[in-house]
């Protein structure tokens, strides 16, 4: 069979794994019972897919594998923060001993040089590893390109550098299936559209986190990515959209919910304030069931944690100064009993159960 990421062929070596666990158990309890060629060529050609699936994609074959590979995902993670740093430290240390033209070169070339690099890399590193860690370190070699490149010939600082940094983020992320890179492509349109959102609105645009509403253009249309952009190729792509798109919405909902003032409405702060409490509660109970509906766990879980830091924050507002703490925490966790009580219920009726028993 072909499989056209490792995260697919790790999903198929995971699945392989459970089925030879519950396989065990029927034989062992009686229900099934294969004969010897029968046992013999299902674990054969589990064996050959397992080793075709980590000759040509580096997939953990079992549980120890697992956990080592967690701890490398780690280690490639810490490994390429720490490289971008010690590129920036590099540049900035002698920087200053350079002429001109010997730093436009460097950059021109640290940036060639790099992503090539990662080119090369990516084609040789089935588990990604070290492809995450050239990746990294080619993205920051090319947004300090784009910075000193501005400083060298005097441009103006503006929020159009965000557009190529956000598109070789995107380049990168897409064509060597790295979240993290697609992370820093996401927060790069998310600044851009949001700037751009300041700007129409007069103010000049470094300042457009003082109005959180700017970013709500970027929210709705990061949101719906998936929904015109096919990821099947690309497994986990789809949810990093859904999720920062929801993080970009309530965010700003939470900020404005206590600070009326930051918000473009010519209105009462109070009511301003209580409006944006509602949508707060509104849209993540929406998020809840839209997410639940369409099976999409990433915006369930982010919609539910936002969901109670909106209560809880209203909570604090109401009854932190005239209640007792003991008190007060006690509300915090029959109300959390309570809300575990809901979701079992909602739980219930998303898997066809009635009082608690299968039909």
């Amino acid at each position: 069979m072909t499989l056209s990421s490792r995260t697919d062929a790790q999903r198929r070596a995971d699945e392989i794994r459970v089925f030879q666990h519950e396989l065990e158990r029927l034989e062992r309890d009686g229900v099934l019972a294969l004969t010897e060629a029968q046992r013999k060529a299902v674990a054969d050609h589990h064996a050959g897919l397992l080793a075709q699936f980590a000759r040509d994609f580096d997939i953990d074959r079992d549980v120890q594998a697992k956990q080592l590979s967690l701890g490398m995902r780690i280690a490639s993670f810490l490994g390429a923060l720490a490289l971008a740093a010690s590129v920036f430290f590099l540049f900035y240390q002698f920087w200053g001993q350079f002429t001109e033209a010997v730093q436009v070169t460097i950059l021109l070339g640290a940036v060639l040089g790099t992503f090539l690099a990662t080119v090369w890399i990516q084609g040789r590193d089935a588990s990604g590893y070290f492809t995450k860690l050239a990746a990294m370190v080619a993205f920051v070699c090319f947004v300090l390109n784009v910075a000193m490149l501005g400083q060298i010939f005097n441009i103006t600082p503006s929020d159009k550098a965000l557009i190529p940094w956000a598109a070789l983020a995107f380049l990168l992320a897409y064509a060597c299936d790295l979240r993290l890179l697609l992370a820093a492509g996401i927060l790069c349109v998310i600044a851009f559209v949001s700037a751009r959102t300041g700007t129409w609105s007069g103010m000049y645009w470094i300042y457009f986190g003082l109005r959180p509403e700017n970013f709500f253009p970027a929210a709705v249309a990061l949101f719906l990515v998936p929904s015109f952009i096919s990821h099947r190729r690309f497994p986990g792509f789809a949810a990093i959209y859904r999720v920062f798109g929801l993080l970009t919405l309530f965010l700003p909902v939470l900020v404005l919910a206590h600070w009326g003032d930051a918000s473009y409405l010519d209105l009462d702060p109070d009511f301003i304030e209580g409006f944006y409490q509602v949508c707060g509660f509104g849209l993540s109970a929406a998020a809840i069931w839209l997410g639940a509906r369409q099976g999409w766990p990433g915006v369930v879980n982010t919609a539910l944690v936002m969901f109670v830091i909106f209560l809880y924050s209203k909570f604090f507002d109401w009854w932190w100064e005239i209640m007792p703490k003991y008190l007060f925490f006690l509300v915090l966790g029959i109300a959390s009993v309570l809300l575990i009580l809901v979701l079992r219920r909602l739980r219930a009726r998303g898997l066809g159960v009635t009082g608690g028993r299968a039909p």
